[in-house]
């Protein structure tokens, strides 16, 4: 037997023993852990001062009055609170119209997106001297931003924030606002529609007291928004569209007042 024939069994045995070795190590080495989902997170912004001043104001607010209604956002929905003096940023007539005599509070606070809502909820914007008859809630725009989560990532973030609400007050009804479209970037526009598609057919499931309304025709036609329908665009200098002017955003208040008007029991404005 020649010395080659005499080693190659040895060289097989070796061959498989450090196989063996580096399946031990493989499967003995740590996994890499998932980035976390901030989406789901709870975030604070204290540290930035105008939304710092805002929290507090809006603290007061809680504590010192009775409210119906409550509407909870990011920027879309604090701009209720402008008056102009442009026609296209003159929101709160039209606050005053739907909700001037239904003890409403708004509480909507530009750039937050689910992360930035779940800490209110958890740090004071549930602390109502008596349960709201019914929140609005319009969030997600902002997931899409500078948060950067998609809409597999987001669709649990607004999950938690109405469970935290019911969870909080079993009585009140909740409405929950689709995202709007927005003229963005392509990935935006698609995932918008794809929470949308998702909250349509799953977040109701289990939650009697959840009412889910699109209201993109508030801001276009069938197919694409409508530039003409946002603010943004009028800015110096122009934004992205993504706020709603505040005819859109009348048309908004106009489509979901039959169900605002059947939840508190009133007539519709």
């Amino acid at each position: 037997m020649t010395r080659s024939a005499r080693l190659r069994p040895l060289l097989a045995i070796s061959t498989l023993l450090a196989l063996a070795a580096s399946a031990v190590a493989s499967a003995a080495a740590p996994k890499p852990k998932a980035a976390p989902n901030l989406a789901i997170a709870q975030v604070s912004r204290m540290d930035t001062p105008w939304w710092h001043r805002r929290f507090a104001d809006k603290q007061a607010e809680i504590a010192a009055g009775q409210y119906d209604v409550v509407w909870l956002g990011d920027s879309i929905t604090q701009n209720w609170e402008r008056t102009g003096p442009e026609p296209w940023r003159d929101f709160a007539p039209v606050w005053q119209h739907y909700y001037g005599d239904r003890h409403a509070i708004n509480l909507g606070f530009k750039g937050d997106s689910t992360c930035h809502v779940l800490w209110r909820l958890a740090h004071g914007e549930l602390d109502f001297r008596k349960p709201p008859r019914l929140f609005v809630v319009m969030i997600g725009a902002n997931n899409f931003g500078h948060v950067h989560t998609d809409a597999v990532q987001t669709y649990p973030g607004i999950a938690r924030i109405v469970d935290a609400i019911h969870a909080r007050f079993p009585t009140t009804q909740v409405l929950l606002l689709e995202v709007l479209p927005s003229i963005r970037s392509a990935w935006i526009s698609a995932n918008t529609s794809q929470l949308n598609g998702m909250l349509e057919s799953d977040i109701r499931r289990g939650r009697p007291w959840l009412h889910v309304q699109d209201v993109g025709a508030a801001v276009g036609g069938p197919g694409a928004p409508d530039r003409s329908r946002f603010l943004d665009p009028h800015l110096t200098p122009p934004d992205p569209p993504l706020h709603p002017t505040a005819a859109a955003q009348q048309d908004i208040a106009r489509m979901i007042e039959p169900t605002v008007a059947a939840i508190l029991g009133d007539h519709r404005h």
